[in-house]
Formats: structure tokens, sequence, C-alpha cells
């Protein structure tokens, strides 16, 4: 089964690639050919970006920087890889627009439902920058909520890991891979870390199911893209 929309949530971490921060250009031209190869199959890609390799709210907030203001922070680093990835795919031959959730008029369209829509029915990778525009809401739950918004079937969770593990398999060489796995027992069981809580349980509630893989290892994002075998797909 082929998704004919789906959501693409990549971290701030992994688009750091070979460096402790910022952006790896030659890894976003990688994954702009990734992509492409989505895009060639017909599907329509939105892409939500997170900032954790230039400044993560929730670790910046203390000594005199208010949360509200670290958040912000965030924000603004999900902004620059945003800009980023837009110029590297349309180097690649990508076609894509780069939309914000906070006011930034002089660098990227604001975001607006009919705007992306216009974006996505003309075949443009639509890059959305600033999470959800509030804080105490990370890009995780910002990604669920946009696939809904935008009629997203379901949402590709890039992770370092292929799919969700019973233990932490970084540290546990005896750790069991789930194929699937409800979004019922994923929400209740603490050691289902790969989205935070409210993520998960905003696409319970909207029975979106998700699909946690590793982007990373070339065709995967085609493979989950098209309902293929990759990662672990949390139904609702």
């Amino acid at each position: 089964m082929s998704y004919k929309r789906v959501l693409l949530k990549i971290s701030g971490e992994q688009l750091a690639g070979q460096y402790e921060g910022g952006i790896d250009a030659e890894l976003g031209a990688w994954l702009a050919d990734e992509v492409k190869k989505v895009a060639g199959d017909g599907i329509d890609i939105v892409i939500m970006v997170g900032g954790g390799n230039f400044a993560r709210g929730a670790q910046l907030a203390g000594h005199g920087i208010k949360r509200v203001t670290a958040d912000q922070i965030g924000m603004l680093g999900t902004m620059m890889n945003a800009l980023a990835l837009n110029d590297i795919f349309e180097d690649r031959g990508l076609q894509s627009r780069c939309l914000s959730n906070i006011f930034a008029q002089q660098v990227a369209e604001p975001f607006v439902h009919r705007l992306a829509e216009k974006h996505l029915a003309k075949k443009r990778v639509v890059i959305v920058a600033g999470g959800i525009g509030r804080p105490y809401l990370t890009t995780d739950t910002a990604a669920v909520s946009l696939a809904l918004e935008l009629s997203c079937d379901v949402v590709l969770k890039a992770t370092k890991v292929d799919g969700v593990f019973n233990v932490d398999p970084a540290t546990n060489q005896d750790a069991i891979k789930y194929d699937e796995i409800s979004a019922d027992d994923a929400v209740s069981d603490p050691a289902v870390r790969v989205m935070d809580k409210a993520a998960l349980g905003l696409a319970l509630e909207h029975k979106l199911p998700i699909i946690v893989f590793d982007a990373l290892k070339p065709g995967n994002i085609l493979l989950a893209a098209t309902g293929k075998t990759a990662g672990t797909i949390i139904r609702p």
C-alpha cells in the first residue's frame, strides 16, 4: 500500500550529520535525493524539522532564561534548518517551499493552510519551520498536528535506530524490535520514548498511524512512504 501524502519528521540532531552541531550540507543533499524518490512515486511530502542541532528549548531554560524564550530560541533553530534544506533541495532539482509558523516574512512564507495546499498541489515539497509556533510543545507534537491539518495518511518519524524496541538498543544488545505496536501500548509503555506522549496521544485520538524508522538507511524513506517494511508501525 502506497500512501498519497506523508509527513516526514526529521530531528535537528540527524541534520547535523557528521558534525556536533549545525547542518551537514552533504547529508542534506543525500536526503534530497532520497526524498526525490518519494516525490517521483507521486506521493505528496510535508517535512517538519526539529532544531536540536542549534538549540533545544528545554535545555536552555533556566539561569535567567524563561522557558517561553528558550522554546522560541528552539523555534529559530528549526527555521535555520528549514531554510538550509529548502536551498539544498532546490539545488538538487527538487521543488520545495519553506513555510514558517513564526513570523519571519523576510526569509520564509508564512504557514497558511491554503497556501501549503497550493504548493502540495503543484507537487512541491513543503518544509515547515517553527514547530507549532507556541512554547511547551515539541516538534513531534507539531508534526502530528501538521499531519492532521494537511490530511497526511501517515507520520514518518525518522530516528537513529530502525524502529521501536522493548528497551534502549543503544545500551542493551538484547533489545527486541517491534514490527508493529498499538498506539495504546506506545502511550502507556514508559520504555517507548521515540516520541513524546502528547504526540502519540494526539495520533491515537485521531487514528493516525506513525512509522518509526531509520531515515538514514538508503531507500528507507521510500519504503516507509510506500507502506513497505521499514522500522515499526504504531497503529491506532
